[in-house]
């Protein structure tokens, strides 16, 4: 074997401890696409149930009221996950002001307060928000001793701007977290650079608009490709945890979805044929983006 195969050989086996992780945790969970095509009745093996090909695709589209539900939680998912991706540039900003405070001390206790409530689950947040928000709670409270209304205000309950309230949900709880990336890039910045723009005379905020946001951008945008790739994985936590009778129809992502009919009337082989539909149209997404990415900047994504 000459040096250069063997060499390969060795890359290789650094590599392919990754190789089979991906294979792992990755390619042999679509197996579980099977089920799709079964009635299956938990506990029972897939062996024992009766093979029923398309019928559970067929039935997404067996009346206007289920395609109706289907494009409703699609909406859902794409507003808010739509609202999370045209905001990514709130941690970007946040991290370069972040950066401007000048007392240390200061700035390390404002990252960690913001940085903190990451590590919370959500259904502590939501804890948080029922003491607040619910009819009994703290605001309520406030404002009726206040005499600024009658009656308790059902913020929780309400199904008016639930998009926009779970969006600043999502953002109190990763803002802090997001920023820390920028931080980074941050510090890498060229201390040269800055010095000599301010001996030209450069003021902070022309310094920040033409050296700092610049160095930042492609960290931006390696993020922004991340996202967009997770476009349709927003996760069903925040919504499961937030969900009520009241506001079900606009809080139910398609994760959110895909859960409830499994744990619901729907069943299991209806859930996961709606995931490979959330499969198939990432696919396209992420087509779209390799497509705009080629024609934006002259090279593809993959």
């Amino acid at each position: 074997m000459s040096k250069k195969k063997a060499y390969s050989f060795k890359l290789f086996l650094l590599v392919l401890p990754f190789i089979i992780l991906v294979l792992l945790f990755s390619y042999y969970p679509l197996y579980g696409w099977m089920y799709a095509f079964y009635d299956y009745k938990p506990p029972k093996a897939l062996a024992n149930c009766p093979f029923v090909g398309f019928k559970w695709f067929a039935s997404l589209v067996s009346s206007q009221t289920k395609i109706d539900q289907i494009v409703q939680v699609l909406k859902n998912t794409f507003a808010m996950s739509g609202l999370t991706l045209g905001t990514s540039w709130l941690p970007m900003i946040f991290a370069v002001f972040l950066n401007e405070i000048r007392g240390v001390k200061f700035r390390k206790f404002v990252q960690t307060v913001t940085t903190l409530p990451n590590f919370v689950s959500w259904v502590m947040v939501y804890s948080i928000a029922f003491s607040l928000f619910n009819s009994t709670g703290m605001l309520n409270s406030l404002l009726l001793k206040a005499g600024l209304i009658e009656s308790p205000v059902l913020f929780l309950q309400s199904s008016s701007h639930v998009w926009f309230t779970q969006w600043l949900w999502l953002t109190w709880k990763n803002l802090g977290w997001a920023a820390i990336m920028y931080i980074a890039a941050i510090s890498s910045i060229d201390d040269e650079m800055i010095q000599a723009a301010r001996v030209d005379g450069a003021s902070r905020m022309q310094i920040i608009w033409h050296i700092t946001i610049p160095s930042l951008l492609p960290t931006y945008f390696v993020l922004l490709v991340l996202n967009v790739a997770n476009f349709l994985n927003n996760g069903m936590e925040q919504y499961y945890v937030f969900q009520n009778a009241f506001n079900k129809e606009f809080i139910q992502v398609l994760d959110l979805y895909v859960y409830n009919m499994a744990m619901g009337s729907g069943g299991y082989s209806v859930s996961v044929a709606i995931s490979m539909l959330k499969s198939l149209v990432s696919v396209v997404l992420l087509v779209i983006v390799n497509g705009a990415s080629k024609h934006i900047r002259g090279e593809s994504i993959l």
